[in-house]
């Protein structure tokens, strides 16, 4: 996902308001990365792809003590300079791109939340969130699940390809859909170890507000999430 085709304009309000009490994103995803990063107390966090603010303001309020979000779309970098004001560094870059503005070793924990397959370079991504890193630093990942995925979109599921999901109105996600065996391979393969796995469900609490949606995260997988540590 680039600087040019990130979430613009009426697509990018539209994600910016889903993430904010939807199902998927604000009671299935955000709960299970945030317990997988734990007591994020005095941290340095790098938010990757950190989209409307909404990790950023749950890892503050934790008390995280610095926080820099980077973002390709200006759509969603405007709602969440409205969400955090000044408390957050937020820059706009293209994800396809070296993270050099960043210096090296200077975070303690790095989240990129459902951004991964959203990725070309992701063997650079991943480089320069190890780089930046300190020795023993945590990076959490969450991306589509592999399954539910062959699920939706059929085929084989050994498929390696874009594939485009409908989104709000009249929009499409484009993402890579992978296997489990490459999403977890390139992890490792970048000098990551691998300390925690989770396949979330909604929240329950969030059944009122689309019972739908959350039965079906009780019955397939939607996201996997990972908490890894840097070598």
């Amino acid at each position: 996902m680039t600087a040019e085709t990130a979430y613009h304009g009426d697509m990018g309000r539209q994600f910016a308001l889903q993430a904010t009490d939807s199902v998927y994103n604000a009671h299935t995803d955000r709960p299970a990365m945030l317990r997988l990063a734990g007591d994020v107390s005095g941290l340095h966090v790098l938010d990757v792809g950190c989209g409307a603010g909404h990790y950023a303001a749950e890892l503050l309020r934790l008390g995280a003590v610095r926080v820099v979000g980077v973002e390709g779309s200006e759509t969603l970098l405007q709602a969440a300079r409205e969400r955090l004001g000044d408390r957050v560094v937020l820059r706009r870059h293209d994800l396809e791109e070296p993270l050099d503005f960043l210096e090296d070793q200077s975070f303690d924990l790095a989240v990129m939340a459902l951004v991964y397959h959203h990725i070309d370079a992701r063997g650079q991504l991943l480089a320069e969130i190890r780089r930046v890193l300190r020795p023993g630093g945590k990076l959490l990942v969450s991306t589509t699940h592999p399954t539910g995925d062959w699920a939706y979109f059929g085929g084989s599921y050994f498929a390696e390809e874009r594939v485009r999901l409908p989104f709000g109105d009249g929009f499409a996600l484009s993402y890579v859909r992978m296997t489990l065996e490459t999403f977890l391979g390139e992890l490792l393969g970048a000098g990551f170890a691998l300390e925690e796995l989770t396949e979330p469900r909604a929240e329950p609490e969030s059944r009122p507000l689309d019972p739908r949606r959350y039965d079906k995260t009780q019955r397939q997988p939607h996201f996997l999430a990972v908490r890894l540590r840097r070598l």
